[in-house]
C-alpha cells in the first residue's frame, strides 16, 4: 500500500498527463488549480472554470477539497464561495477514487444533473423546479457574465482596461496567473496591444475606461436576454 504522500503525487502526475491545465500552488502537490470546460450538451457548455483543489495530509482516504474560483450559477454551488454540495466529494468519497474521475465524471454530473432538493443556491433551486427553461437561460447569461466582470476585475488592477475598454472584456483568461497576479507568458507592454489589436472587435479599441460601456451596465439577466436576441435573428 502506498504512502498518502506518494499517491497524492502519482495522482496529481496522472491528472497532469490528461487534457486538463493544471497549476500547483507555490510548487507544491497538495493546492493547485485546474482549468475545468462545461460539459457538451448542457447550459453549462462553453462556460470555463477554474477549480481550486486542496489535497488533505491523509489523500486518498480523505476527499479533496473542491471549489469554483469564478461564479457559476448551480443549485449545487455556493455562489459566494465556490463551495460544491456533492455526496461523492462530501460524504461517499473512496480511496478507489482519483483526481482524473472528479474532473472526468463527478463534476461533469454535476452540471449535467443538478440536485435541486439539497440546494447551496436556494435561488438557483427554486427558478430549476419553477422553470426549467428559465433556469436554462440563466446559466447561459450567467456565464458570460460572471466571466466578463471577472475579466474586468483582473484588468482594473493594473489600468489597462483604460488603455483598451471592452476589448479587454475578450482576454482570455487562462494566459493569467490569477494566483500571482501576472502573465504566464514572458511579456512586455506590447503584448497586451497586440492582443487587443487582434482579438477587440474595432469599435471596442480605444474606448476609454472612464466611459460606462453598455456591457458594463448589464445584469446577467439582461445578458441571456440579449443573447437571445441575437441567436433569434435571421440573416436576410
Amino acid at each position: 500500500m502506498s504512502s498518502p504522500s506518494k499517491r497524492r503525487e502519482m495522482d496529481l502526475m496522472k491528472l497532469m498527463m490528461t487534457d486538463y491545465k493544471v497549476e500547483t500552488i507555490n510548487d507544491g502537490m497538495q493546492e493547485f488549480y485546474v482549468e475545468f470546460h462545461g460539459p457538451k450538451e448542457s447550459p453549462y457548455q462553453g462556460g470555463v472554470w477554474r477549480i481550486r483543489v486542496e489535497l488533505p495530509d491523509a489523500y486518498p482516504y480523505k476527499s479533496p477539497s473542491i471549489g469554483f474560483v469564478n461564479k457559476i450559477y448551480h443549485p449545487n454551488v455556493d455562489e459566494m464561495s465556490g463551495s460544491v454540495c456533492l455526496d461523492v466529494i462530501n460524504q461517499t468519497w473512496s480511496p478507489m477514487f482519483d483526481l482524473v474521475n472528479v474532473f472526468e465524471v463527478f463534476l461533469p454530473q454535476l452540471l449535467l444533473y443538478p440536485n435541486p432538493s439539497d440546494p447551496l443556491n436556494g435561488e438557483a433551486a427554486a427558478l430549476m423546479m419553477r422553470d426549467r427553461s428559465g433556469y436554462e437561460q440563466r446559466v447561459k447569461g450567467s456565464i458570460r457574465y460572471f466571466s466578463d466582470h471577472f475579466i474586468l476585475e483582473i484588468c482594473s488592477r493594473f489600468e489597462w482596461h483604460k488603455l483598451y475598454g471592452k476589448a479587454w472584456l475578450n482576454f482570455n483568461l487562462a494566459s493569467f496567473d490569477l494566483q500571482n497576479l501576472e502573465w504566464k507568458m514572458p511579456c512586455d507592454t506590447a503584448i497586451p496591444h497586440e492582443y487587443c489589436e487582434k482579438y477587440a472587435k474595432p469599435e471596442d479599441v480605444g474606448v476609454a475606461g472612464e466611459e460606462k460601456s453598455s456591457d458594463e451596465e448589464l445584469t446577467e439577466d439582461e445578458y441571456a436576454s440579449s443573447d437571445d436576441e441575437v441567436a433569434g435573428k435571421v440573416d436576410p
